[in-house]
């Protein structure tokens, strides 16, 4: 099973205080401990909001917001792709992530082809995979 790990921002995030060099070195031994059990897929941090953009549709048509945006608890600074066989699995991960107290998480399972039943065709099926190759060369 394929989980998004979405890492909750806060107000030193958004101010773009960045970790210290004890962080990043518990941060990459964490990290590296998913990598050779085969669990991290790929995981990244993220700007400040103050850098990013929202788009907002309504009606066919896309409404774009500029950061910064309101520190709230749909804020993301920083996210894990990874693969486990359930989801106790990814939470007995992530709660060894090395984070400072306050820090939050939210663990979200992936949808797989299978999820979609027949709304995903063949042809449909055939797309996807073929557009998954084809990012997995880039």
């Amino acid at each position: 099973m394929k989980f998004m790990v979405i890492v909750k921002a806060n107000k030193d995030t958004e101010a773009g205080v960045m970790p210290s060099t004890e962080m990043l070195a518990s941060m990459g031994k964490f990290n590296e401990e998913m990598v050779k059990a085969g669990v991290m897929q790929a995981g990244e941090g993220l700007h400040p909001t103050s850098k990013g953009a929202r788009v907002k549709y309504a009606g066919g048509q896309g409404t774009v917001s500029h950061g910064p945006f309101s520190v709230t608890s749909d804020l993301a600074c920083g996210f894990w792709m990874i693969e486990t066989k359930s989801l106790d699995d990814a939470i007995d991960w992530m709660k060894r992530a090395p984070f400072d107290a306050g820090s939050e998480i939210e663990i979200r399972q992936v949808f797989a082809a299978e999820d979609f039943g027949e709304a995903l065709t063949p042809e449909l099926r055939e797309q996807e995979e073929r557009m998954r190759a084809q990012a997995g060369k880039k």
